[in-house]
């Protein structure tokens, strides 16, 4: 990265607003007589003072300029699809559209926060949230059945399909300048899009958001702890919002009111369970991950790698760091590995 690339970093980051301070209390403050909710609290749980305390959920208009329902009918696929996505479109021909993918669960407004901050610091690019099938858009057969397949190769053409549609509906012959930025999930799906290079000249880089092959692949084996150790059902959104900051699942209160009611769906009896099935996708988790440090190193493009600690990179990241294929910068406890 040059001095100049350097300098612009810092000054942008420099003027992101600092993070909502979180206070550690003890867990008996915040309870609930929900079963499940007792028994995810710890001595250790994150509490939220009064001031903290998540008011009503917060509408995605607030970070989007658009919601489209966007429908594929093609006769070259066997499956239609009615696709989710939010919107606010570039200001200008030649800015760029960042295309933001969730991780598994999770909802395109789980990015609602960076989207409202990426236009402050660069009001010209447009910003498109994107969501998986199963997770808010979804994909059926021509019989009628809906389609569950959630293997890479699907969601990969999903999302090239949502951004071709949402070209149609901007009215736009062609694709502006694209850069794919993805969560987890997303991360593997945005990786394998590149690197298959279903977007062609028009990608101009991609960002992947903690994960990586090795440490993914490691935690598979504690997914179906971790999902079970989730409440099953909630009152209302505010109480899911309420468990999502104190279990420590999200440290922002803000982001939480704004994404939280979009994992959930009403039941016939009032209460509200999980949208996604996380537990029904085992199938497809490694074929998700596998392989995808290779795909990372050999896609085209610019490339950015965002982690929590430098012991995330697994052993061919570090063997391409090592030969020079890219370099890792460390800020604020982040590692932001560019290649050259």
């Amino acid at each position: 990265m040059s001095d100049l690339a350097k300098s612009f970093a810092k000054a942008k980051l420099s003027s992101l607003p600092p993070p909502e301070p979180l206070v550690e209390e003890s867990s008996d403050m915040y309870e609930d007589d929900s079963s499940s909710a007792s028994s995810m609290s710890s001595t250790g749980t994150v509490i939220p003072t009064s001031s903290q305390r998540p008011a009503p959920t917060l509408h995605w208009s607030n970070y989007f300029a658009q919601e489209f329902y966007l429908e594929r009918r093609s006769s070259s696929t066997a499956s239609h699809a009615k696709f989710h996505v939010y919107l606010t479109p570039p200001t200008t021909s030649k800015a760029p559209l960042l295309v933001l993918h969730h991780g598994g669960g999770s909802s395109a407004l789980s990015f609602a926060l960076f989207a409202k901050e990426i236009r402050k610091l660069m009001p010209d690019v447009g910003v498109l949230a994107v969501e998986a099938r199963d997770h808010g858009s979804v994909v059926w057969s021509s019989e009628g059945h809906v389609d569950s397949d959630m293997s890479v190769n699907l969601l990969g053409q999903d999302l090239v399909d949502m951004i071709n549609l949402t070209r149609s509906k901007m009215g736009r012959q062609e694709l502006p300048p694209l850069v794919l930025i993805g969560h987890s999930l997303g991360g593997a799906v945005v990786t394998h899009v590149a690197n298959e290079g279903l977007l062609g000249n028009k990608l101009l880089g991609y960002a992947v958001l903690d994960v990586v092959e090795g440490s993914a692949m490691e935690a598979l084996k504690y997914m179906q702890t971790y999902i079970a150790s989730r409440p099953k059902t909630f009152a209302n959104p505010e109480a899911a919002i309420e468990w999502h900051i104190r279990s420590r699942t999200l440290r922002n209160p803000h982001s939480a009111r704004a994404s939280v009611p979009s994992l959930l769906l009403q039941a016939p009896d009032g209460r509200w369970g999980w949208r996604t099935d996380l537990s029904s996708t085992e199938a497809y988790w490694e074929n998700w991950f596998n392989g995808m440090s290779g795909k990372f190193l050999g896609g085209r493009g610019a490339k950015l790698l965002i982690l929590a600690g430098t012991d995330r990179l697994d052993k061919e990241l570090m063997i391409g760091q090592m030969q020079g294929e890219f370099k890792v910068y460390y800020s604020f406890l982040v590692s932001l590995s560019y290649l050259q």
